[in-house]
């Protein structure tokens, strides 16, 4: 079998592979090996800066060209790695002879070969890797499609601040809101829980095999190691890796900042899910239609069905990017003793976990653009629920100490429909100001909105 779209295990790889061309770049074993190339560069230069007389500063053609793997590394400098990893497999260890096989025509590098992943452990190349992954992934996609997925978010509540519109409590009738004020509430959960994505620091590690620099120090004892590498970890690219430095660490980093960004993530997701689902129950309530698209089908059967498909999309792919996320966040920082192998196949899925939730982003993102409100369902929807008049009408009683105003309403609106003109009949019998009951008689389900058309404006 060839391997193509439709023979693909994962429907990241095959139905949706389209969608995530932003992310297979970031999160895939090609991505992976590209942050190990520049991981070991960068150790490697700043080696060659340390002041060791074995090692002499390089000279800025070797640096030029350095730096250039890194920049033009390839889909063919990938599988080369793989090619070696055939035989010492060992993935690191192959980026490791790779990186020194392109030092052969080069005298100056060639001389300094072994000072490549000098000292270091497998899981300094790796942690600095991931974390290289995790930042390109949050700066360039994950962020910038929640923005985008905000900003149509804000529009629409803006847009829709006046409409009115019934609230369902428990599913049933209650106070007015308007539609753009409902959707104001989903943007500010949503840009708290992006400031909770964006603030996560990205941290790695560069310390030896159990943290404790043991090889450094055995090779020059008087050196300070932990400095040198905060120092690689956290100078800007492209000579250093622009993160934040864990000073702790088994041999592994202990990816505790994995499982706090993850559960952020997860966090958006959830609102999202929550989000999802309204707007699903509304299409079902009428209160938006959706544009019709040219050739689309709702039904093999029913020609008339046009499905909220985008959103129910969205909602299984978030549930299934929270299912991965959870366990991430779960099991990555319990690793045994100073180390053990199940974190590293689990860091693989990383991609998975992100990309469904970034197919969920599209899918939300499709789905609202083709939303069409619709304002004769939702004014006729309020129009037959007068009885939510009741909360204002008891609370004006309370103001002018009538008795038992709350009783009174209860007994008159619970179990029986209500009319505008048995509300209003109601009105009409208080014992209160003119201009009070006047005011009442002029309300409507409609017009009971309070701010919320100030509030959806002011997001």
């Amino acid at each position: 079998m060839t391997f193509s779209p439709i023979t693909a295990i994962s429907p990241l790889d095959g139905r949706y592979a389209s969608k995530l061309d932003a992310l297979r770049p970031l999160t895939s074993e090609l991505g992976y090996m590209h942050r190990r190339v520049q991981v070991e560069i960068a150790w490697f230069i700043a080696l060659s800066d340390a002041g060791f007389a074995q090692f002499k500063p390089l000279s800025a053609g070797a640096r030029t060209y350095l730096l250039g793997l890194v920049k033009n590394f390839s889909q063919a400098d990938g599988e080369a790695i793989k090619a070696i990893e055939k035989t010492t497999n060992h993935d690191v260890k192959a980026v490791e002879y790779w990186l020194k096989s392109k030092f052969e025509a080069r005298p100056e590098l060639l001389a300094a070969s072994e000072f490549v992943h000098f000292a270091c452990t497998s899981e300094d190349i790796n942690n600095t890797s991931h974390a290289l992954q995790l930042r390109a992934v949050r700066g360039t996609v994950l962020l910038p499609q929640l923005d985008r997925l905000i900003l149509m978010l804000r529009d629409m509540a803006h847009a829709y601040a006046e409409v009115p519109m019934l609230s369902r409590t428990h599913g049933q009738t209650a106070s007015p809101t308007t539609v753009g004020k409902e959707i104001a509430n989903v943007v500010v959960r949503l840009q708290a829980a992006c400031d909770k994505i964006a603030n996560v620091h990205i941290l790695g590690k560069m310390n030896g095999a159990v943290g404790n620099y043991n090889a450094h120090l055995s090779a020059w004892p008087d050196f300070d190691w932990e400095a040198f590498a905060k120092r690689v970890v956290e100078s800007p690219e492209p000579l250093g890796l622009g993160l934040v430095f864990q000073p702790y660490s088994i041999q592994i980093e202990p990816h505790d900042y994995m499982a706090e960004l993850f559960d952020a993530v997860a966090r958006a997701n959830t609102i999202l899910i929550d989000w999802s689902r309204d707007v699903w129950g509304y299409v079902s309530l009428g209160y938006f239609k959706q544009k019709l698209r040219d050739g689309e089908v709702g039904s093999s059967t029913m020609p008339h069905k046009v499905n909220p498909i985008d959103f129910e999309n969205a909602e299984g792919n978030l549930g299934l990017s929270n299912a991965m996320l959870r366990h991430l966040s779960e099991k990555l920082p319990i690793s045994r003793w100073q180390r053990d192998l199940t974190d590293s196949t689990v860091l693989r899925n990383i991609g998975v976990a992100l990309g469904y939730a970034v197919l969920a982003y599209q899918s939300m993102m499709a789905g609202l653009g083709k939303l069409e409100i619709n304002t004769a369902a939702i004014a006729a929807d309020l129009d037959e629920a007068w009885e939510v008049l009741a909360e204002p009408i008891q609370t004006v009683m309370r103001r002018y100490g009538l008795p038992q105003p709350y009783e009174q309403l209860k007994a008159f609106t619970r179990g029986q429909a209500m009319t505008q003109a048995l509300m209003q009949g109601f009105i009409e019998g208080l014992a209160i100001p003119p201009e009070e009951k006047a005011r009442l008689l002029a309300m409507s389900p409609a017009s009971y909105t309070g701010k919320a058309a100030e509030l959806a404006r002011r997001v």
